[in-house]
């Protein structure tokens, strides 16, 4: 099975989520369900099935995250001697030649992306588009609405 890149602050992100859904919510749930029956006909009961459910889906994303920590390449960009180079983890500052916009990606995993917070995914056109270039390179990106130029005017490994 291919391992799924992820950056050190993702993998971090999800072990946080992971201690939090095993730690705390898990026993308030487990409680939740303790005294729902204890109130007596389950069939009936509206706070023991929506307790049960609560149950269902903290323990299906507990499974999906220990699956995505188990299944994970973790990339700290900042260990890596890239020379200048756009990599996975690399933060990218670029300007769009047609508008003078600047704007600055970081490139994550596929689960870590959030293009609100300026974090796309590596399987994306942009970052297909940013690999293997270095600052003062411009790039074409095929977007929807047409290529888009931009120059490259800074990579970072924070």
């Amino acid at each position: 099975m291919n391992k799924s890149p992820m950056t050190l602050n993702g993998a971090e992100r999800l072990r946080e989520e992971l201690h939090r859904l095993k730690t705390v919510d898990r026993p308030r749930i487990t409680a939740a369900i303790a005294e729902a029956r204890a109130h007596g006909d389950l069939k009936e009961n509206a706070e023991y099935h929506a307790a049960r459910e609560q149950q269902s889906f903290a323990e299906g994303r507990i499974q999906e995250i220990d699956g995505k920590l188990s299944n994970a390449e973790i990339i700290d960009a900042t260990k890596i001697d890239a020379r200048g180079k756009v990599i996975f983890g690399a933060t990218v500052t670029l300007l769009n030649l047609e508008n003078e916009q600047e704007v600055t990606y970081k490139l994550v995993g596929e689960d870590e992306a959030n293009i609100k917070a300026g974090m796309v995914s590596v399987g994306s056109p942009v970052a297909h588009a940013l690999i293997g270039k270095s600052a003062g390179d411009e790039v074409s990106v095929r977007a929807p609405g047409g290529d888009i130029e931009y120059e490259i005017l800074d990579v970072l490994y924070i």
